[in-house]
Formats: structure tokens, C-alpha cells, sequence
């Protein structure tokens, strides 16, 4: 195992920022994993543990969660842009990429901006447009007034109530089955950047996929969910998943009834078996 502090210079010239962290275990073909929202990317420690001795596992945690340094907006963008730097100057060969709620959407990005770079892509209870999550009719227009709102508000928090609502549980709770698992987030939520915090919600309910997602060559596996979350149900959850990745050719898409948002936890023999299938044929392409 080696940690790579892996450093991406802006067009400008003048800054220098690591736009993540990177952990490498294991051996084998290529993988990048990337965490969501404040996470730290021990989001993937049993997945690693499943699949080191078949893949050379690349674990990000992104700037400005779980303790590393952010990075100015527009955060994603330059994530998006380092991850694909990171390839290249790797010289990682058509690496799969495995993201989850955040880390699926730039994982889509990426695909979609740089089509040739990436292998299969497995993305983790996310979706093309966040912000039609909640409402399947919403739009682009109707959602910028909340996002304008949220950031206001995020943006005028103090760190004790920005800690405080952390504690809380109010957005977290419900996304895990386990008490232990519910800590884990909330201690990753408390050392990350609340700043980094405010963009990345920003950014990410601002974003839209759902025309970019055409551009995508990449064989796509979608695991979503919807225990957790209020007034959801699978047909629900299942007809917007389908709706939304309706523009993204041959894409899988799998629901699980047991898992809330943090499907690797909550069920992960569910999830390793999907997984298994649909990596196969990398673990075994030369």
C-alpha cells in the first residue's frame, strides 16, 4: 500500500493544489475509487479488501473532505480535471471507476468529458441531475433559487453551527444502517472543510448530465437505493434512475431492497455481486 499526494497546477501557473489524496492497494488492472460528500475514502475499505488481489485499487479522498486542505471552486471541475490528469500521467490503462453519490457523479463527468480514458464505470446511488432527486419533474431553473438558497445559508454558518448540524444527523442519519457506521460520517463531516462542503452541495445540485451522459462509451453499472429516504419507493427510485440515465447506451441498473444510501455497507454481498459480474471481464483482459 502507498499513499500518492498527487498535485494539479491550474492553467494560471501561480497555484498549486492537491485536488485529492490517493491510497494504492493491491495488484492487477486498474481501479479508482471515489467517495461522496465529506467522506473519506475508508468509504471503500471493504471493498478493497474484496478486490486487491485482482485489481491495483486507486482510493481517493477529494479536497476539502476528512481532513486534506481544500481547494477553490469550482471544486468538481477540478477534481474532475485532476482525476483525469492522474490517469494520464499514471499512464493507468482504461482504469474502471467506481464513485458513489458525489464520487458516481464525477465519475459520469469524467466519462463524459473524456470518453477515451476510462474503463467500466460502476456508480453508487447517483445520479446524472441531483437535483431531481427528490422531485423527478424538477429542472435545471426550478432547483437554482434552492441552491442559491442553501449556499446563502451555508455560507453565513459559523464552524460551531456548522459542527452542531453535523452532529445532528439531520442530513446523515437516515443514509446508514448502523449506529457505528452513522459515526464514521459524522467524524469524517467534522473534519472537512465547510467551506469545501458549501461549494461541493453547490456544484453538484447545480450540475445536469442527463445530454452529457450520451457522450459516455464506457459500460455502466448503476446500483441505486431508496431505504432512507422519505417517501421513496422502489418504483419510484427505479423509474427516475431509468428516466434520467434514459440518454446513457446499454447502462445496468440494479436497486437494492436492503441497503440505505451507503449500499457497501448495508449490503454488500448484494453489492460485491454485481460488482463481480459486471468487473469479470477487466480483471481478465490483458
Amino acid at each position: 500500500m502507498r499513499l500518492i499526494l498527487f498535485s494539479l497546477t491550474l492553467a494560471c501557473g501561480l497555484w498549486a493544489q492537491d485536488p485529492f489524496q490517493v491510497k494504492v492497494t493491491g495488484r492487477g488492472r486498474p481501479v479508482i475509487l471515489i467517495p461522496g460528500l465529506s467522506s473519506s475514502g475508508e468509504t471503500w475499505d471493504t471493498t478493497v479488501a474484496r478486490y486487491k488481489d485482482r485489481f491495483e485499487c486507486h482510493v481517493l479522498t477529494l479536497a476539502g473532505f476528512a481532513g486534506v486542505p481544500r481547494i477553490p471552486a469550482p471544486m468538481l471541475e477540478h477534481v474532475r480535471e485532476g482525476i483525469a490528469t492522474y490517469i494520464r500521467k499514471n499512464k493507468l490503462d482504461h482504469p474502471a471507476i467506481v464513485g458513489h453519490s458525489l464520487g458516481g457523479f464525477l465519475a459520469l463527468d469524467l466519462a463524459a468529458h473524456d470518453p477515451d480514458l476510462p474503463g467500466r464505470l460502476v456508480i453508487v446511488d447517483s445520479y446524472p441531475f441531483l437535483g431531481g432527486v427528490g422531485d423527478p419533474k424538477a429542472t435545471l431553473e426550478t432547483v437554482r433559487a434552492g441552491v442559491a438558497q442553501m449556499r446563502t445559508y451555508m455560507g453565513s454558518q459559523t464552524q460551531d453551527m456548522y459542527e452542531r448540524y453535523v452532529k445532528s444527523g439531520l442530513s446523515t442519519r437516515t443514509m446508514v444502517e448502523k449506529e457505528s457506521d452513522f459515526e464514521r460520517i459524522m467524524a469524517w463531516g467534522l473534519a472537512s472543510d465547510r467551506t469545501a462542503v458549501t461549494d461541493a452541495m453547490a456544484e453538484l445540485f447545480s450540475g445536469d448530465l442527463r445530454d452529457d451522459i450520451a457522450k459516455i462509451k464506457s459500460p455502466t453499472l448503476v446500483l441505486g437505493s431508496y431505504i432512507g429516504f422519505p417517501g421513496a419507493t422502489r418504483e419510484g427510485v427505479e423509474a427516475n434512475l431509468r428516466t434520467q440515465y434514459a440518454k446513457l447506451q446499454g447502462v445496468e441498473i440494479q436497486v437494492t431492497d436492503k441497503a440505505h444510501h451507503f449500499i457497501m455497507w448495508d449490503d454488500p454481498e448484494w453489492m460485491f455481486g454485481h460488482m463481480d459480474r459486471f468487473l469479470k471481464p477487466v480483471a481478465g483482459s490483458k
